[in-house]
């Protein structure tokens, strides 16, 4: 499950960063929205990481 919200989030900051989501008011470049979603998908990677690390 984590794996598909991670995708998602990858797939809409590319986007975003190339400014195919400028009609939705959604500027181009390193916008809150790229950061944001880089954000949340570096979470997911480090929580998987440490549950890997207990199991």
């Amino acid at each position: 499950m984590l794996d598909v919200i991670g995708l998602i989030l990858i797939a809409i900051m590319s986007l975003g960063f190339m400014g195919i989501l400028q009609p939705l008011s959604i500027e181009p470049g390193l916008s809150p929205l790229f950061w944001g979603c880089a954000g949340i998908t570096l979470l997911i990677i480090i929580y998987r990481k440490k549950k890997r690390k207990k199991d």
